[in-house]
């Protein structure tokens, strides 16, 4: 790690802002999913572009894009103007009132939108869009029972941790009792002995319809599925999955939800991903890289066939700050920016040319690599301990001693000026989506670097 003109230019090092930082920290903020005398968070001072900088003036090329939702990057000067000019001629105004930044947003989102997506009922973050998706199925079906995939997240609010299938879900329940769980395709680890990905479409869509029957298909609202799995391992769908997911929930009247609050606005080159499948689902959730998380926001883009139902029949639900408008702001700025700067064109141009063809040497150099996998900017690095069994480098859901390993590889990382995305035993590649290619091919040749100290586990 080094300090640069950038760091400098911010006034670093600043011991003194450091040290108050970490004590009104410490003392005060509690910080989720962690035992908080167990964390030592690091007190960030500034940001610019995929870098960012502690008080000790070091610099971390940002490779996580924070929790995948930077994608135009650290002060945008774009996003950051669009929220300066709103708060300067209107701060804020009820949901219930029209506002232009608000419907601009919305209709704009419903132009890229695939199929008869054209209403927008605005959220405060991914989880809440989730929450909210549910129940306008639940509502429309007047069915309760919803389907959602282990391995996935959908957020940490009541519903949205049931549908949830990873451990966070554990400590949680029980809470919404009417989510049951199936597996999802993930060829790599294929859960029905796939040998190709027409195999692991096959076998997964036959799972998840006697999932389908036994769970009661006429006691079934929705089914709602992570367009690309996110934090639990990037999983791609295999050609035809998404379209059988779309074909079983049209056979048994099923409410379809697409969860694109980690995949969307660009962040595998599609303003959503189902696009990249020509799938229209009957409603996509988003959050995140919709303004890059400048402030908070989220929503629902619903189909006609869902939003009619509610026409004359008044949906129960809302919040105090949904459209706010200094969050639509940079919304709106973030469709200026795509479009002016062809943002999606160089995330798949990236993706293609440069992510791909390079971790697949990264794989092939290193023993510890199982598997590579992704699109656009958004790629999981899969660490083993053995090859050929495949066994993971960590156990799943490891801690303490157990995760060691993950741990001197993110450590590794960190010290060499690269902030990681690591869960279990993978690390992630989800840069911002305006990374220079010079940063991100750097970003590349210290993974490869620090993948030396995971090559010491192997077996």
């Amino acid at each position: 790690m080094h300090t640069d003109r950038h760091g400098a230019a911010h006034g670093l090092p600043d011991a003194g802002a450091e040290a108050q930082v970490r004590a009104d920290d410490r003392a005060h903020v509690f910080h989720s999913w962690s035992a908080q005398a167990l964390i030592d968070p690091l007190p960030i001072a500034a940001g610019e572009g995929s870098t960012f900088w502690d008080y000790q003036g070091n610099a971390y090329l940002d490779f996580s894009s924070q929790l995948v939702n930077l994608n135009l990057g650290h002060q945008h000067p774009d996003l950051v103007a669009a929220i300066q000019q709103q708060a300067g001629r209107l701060a804020t105004i009820q949901p219930s009132m029209a506002n232009d930044v608000r419907g601009e947003l919305a209709r704009r989102i419903a132009e890229v939108a695939p199929g008869d997506l054209d209403k927008v009922f605005f959220t405060n973050g991914g989880a809440d869009a989730n929450e909210y998706a549910v129940r306008m199925a639940r509502a429309v079906t007047g069915r309760r029972k919803v389907l959602s995939m282990y391995r996935s997240y959908h957020g940490g609010t009541a519903t949205a941790i049931s549908l949830t299938g990873d451990p966070r879900r554990w400590a949680n329940e029980p809470s919404d009792g009417s989510v049951a769980h199936f597996f999802g395709p993930y060829e790599y680890r294929s859960s029905w002995g796939a040998t190709t990905p027409e195999q692991e479409t096959e076998r997964a869509l036959a799972h998840l319809e006697q999932v389908i029957v036994l769970e009661g298909a006429n006691t079934i609202a929705a089914i709602i599925l992570e367009t690309i799995v996110g934090t639990n391992g990037v999983l791609v769908p295999p050609p035809g999955y998404l379209e059988g997911v779309r074909a079983l929930a049209d056979e048994y009247g099923i409410v379809y939800i697409a969860d694109e609050v980690m995949v969307g606005f660009g962040r595998v080159g599609e303003w959503f991903a189902v696009n990249h499948f020509g799938v229209v689902p009957d409603l996509i959730t988003f959050a995140k890289g919709v303004n890059s998380g400048y402030a908070p926001l989220g929503g629902v883009v619903i189909s006609q066939r869902i939003a009619a139902h509610f026409d004359t029949v008044a949906f129960m639900g809302g919040l105090t700050y949904s459209g706010h408008p200094l969050a639509c702001a940079p919304g709106v700025a973030t469709f200026e920016v795509f479009e002016r700067d062809g943002i999606l064109e160089r995330v798949r141009d990236l993706g293609e040319r440069v992510v791909g063809p390079r971790l697949r040497e990264i794989a092939a150099k290193h023993p510890s690599v199982g598997e590579v996998r992704g699109l656009g900017l958004f790629w999981a690095i899969e660490l083993v301990k053995d090859a050929e069994t495949r066994e993971p480098l960590v156990p799943f859901n490891a801690a303490g001693a157990d995760a060691a390993p993950m741990g001197a590889v993110a450590t590794t990382c960190k010290k060499a000026g690269l902030w990681p995305f690591v869960h279990f035993n993978r690390l992630h590649v989800a840069p911002p989506l305006v990374i220079s290619e010079e940063e991100l091919v750097r970003g590349l040749d210290l993974i490869d670097e620090a993948l030396t100290v995971a090559d010491s586990y192997v077996v």
